[in-house]
């Protein structure tokens, strides 16, 4: 699954950026983009539930983190 794959990239990219101290303004716009690509993954998952919560674990990171900054 390409759509899976995309998101787990994403969160690998993100959790580096965080460890090297990477821009809040940098690390928002990575969140957005897996929020993104987290909803493609839900349009072709067999299993939507999880695809759902993942997607729902996502935004809920995003508004914690334009919170923090």
């Amino acid at each position: 699954m390409d759509e899976a794959r995309a998101v787990i990239e994403r969160l690998n990219r993100i959790e580096a950026l965080d460890r090297e101290g990477a821009p809040a303004v940098t690390l928002l716009a990575e969140l957005r983009e897996l929020v993104r690509e987290a909803e493609a993954w839900v349009q072709v998952e067999h299993e939507p539930d999880r695809a759902v919560d993942a997607v729902e674990r996502c935004k809920a990171a995003l508004e914690r983190q334009i919170l923090t900054v």
